[in-house]
């Protein structure tokens, strides 16, 4: 028999164990967490749309008409119609040729990955890439080349040495998931451009988030439409329901739906997330006030808690990590701070590098003003008493 005591007790140790905590409610900036009302800064619901009126109703009507499960992948069991519908939106939303629906964001970085690069190909990663992306590079058996951080001259220098290869792919992150931070996307363009390279965004925290209508990492630069950019997005944070999509080339979507294996081996999504994904797209459309409300709050509180000596890095975005260094002080820091009704997550080791343990606060279009003065009363008490600032 397996025993892991020892195991366990070594992640606790070294301040890394992880447990579950039990919600009580649905998503929304006030939750009930282990019987205690919470402030809620830890959730990817960026926009407040996993609760929306309009998204629980056709959630619930295509429920009924379509039933619970979808029976199996669509290769097997059919097509249902939703599916093809919430495609043809999805490209395009982010103005592509057309997109393919994925059950999960890391299957979506696993199958495109795998399916697009062999042995003879090689993979150009951030080193600060999401756990799919890195994942999908492991198993794609292409040689991978990882370069520091954003940092577009050792990109170069690395596609210089590369001319041996029959695909050469740069693959990054738009908005970075830890660091709040955005990928240097112009200039990867041109980098893939000059050496004939295809550029991967996953843009799974700048879907919804970035650019004027929210369309994202590569509207927010006005790159919108350019061919040589696969786009990887979800729909489990902004959009507020669950799954991802690849769009690019209606030639890419035949490729993938023939080779990409989470595609292929994969009982489809609910009907009912699909027909709320649709309504999502169309509420991002509607309701740009969202938006606006997200950015300014994100602004405010990144200002707010600069102002009190944390260290947020380089955060432009929704996501503002405090750092801290050290994972015990960190995993102390969050625990004292849901004592104070504020619910963040530590953040360590293997998420991020060793060394740069830090909190995780997200920030949602529905936390009013007064949330966020309450969650900085609580930051600067906490912080204080922690002696990191």
């Amino acid at each position: 028999m397996l025993n892991f005591k020892n195991d366990l007790n070594n992640i606790k140790a070294a301040g890394l164990y992880r447990k579950l905590l039990t919600v009580g409610s649905q998503s929304a900036p006030r939750v009930v967490v282990e019987g205690r009302e919470m402030l809620m800064m830890s959730s990817n619901d960026y926009l407040g749309l996993c609760s929306h009126p309009r998204m629980k109703k056709l959630a619930g009507a295509a429920m009924q008409e379509w039933g619970t499960g979808s029976g199996a992948s669509r290769l097997i069991s059919g097509n249902v119609s939703l599916f093809s519908d919430l495609e043809e939106k999805l490209a395009r939303f982010k103005e592509t040729e057309d997109a393919l629906v994925f059950s999960s964001g890391y299957m979506a970085n696993a199958g495109l990955l795998t399916a697009l690069t062999g042995k003879e190909d090689i993979i150009y990663s951030d080193k600060l890439n999401h756990a799919s992306i890195i994942d999908g590079c492991r198993l794609s058996r292409a040689r991978v080349e990882t370069y520091p951080h954003r940092d577009t001259d050792a990109l170069e220098s690395l596609l210089q040495k590369g001319v041996a290869y029959r695909r050469r792919i740069i693959v990054t992150d738009g908005v970075f998931s830890m660091d709040g931070d955005i990928a240097p996307v112009p200039a990867q363009v041109e980098l893939a451009e000059k050496y004939d390279a295809v550029l991967i965004v996953d843009d799974a925290h700048g879907t919804g988030v970035l650019g004027q209508k929210g369309k994202g990492t590569l509207e927010h630069f006005g790159l919108c439409g350019n061919k040589n950019v696969i786009i990887m997005g979800t729909m489990g944070k902004a959009l507020g329901c669950f799954g991802a999509f690849v769009a690019g080339s209606t030639e890419l979507k035949e490729f993938l739906i023939n080779r990409a294996r989470s595609f292929i081996f994969t009982t489809a999504l609910p009907p009912s997330v699909v027909a709320s994904a649709q309504v999502a797209l169309q509420i991002i459309e509607e309701e740009p006030e969202r938006r606006q409300q997200l950015r300014e709050n994100f602004s405010f509180l990144r200002k707010a808690l600069n102002g009190m000596g944390f260290n947020t890095l380089e955060s432009q975005t929704q996501i503002i990590p405090i750092m801290i260094g050290d994972p015990q002080t960190t995993v102390d820091m969050a625990g004292s701070l849901l004592d104070e009704g504020l619910f963040i997550q530590a953040i360590r080791s293997p998420t991020v590098p060793e060394g740069s343990s830090r909190l995780r606060i997200t920030v949602m279009a529905t936390h009013t003003m007064d949330d966020l003065k309450q969650a900085l009363a609580i930051f600067e008490k906490t912080g204080r008493k922690f002696r990191i600032i």
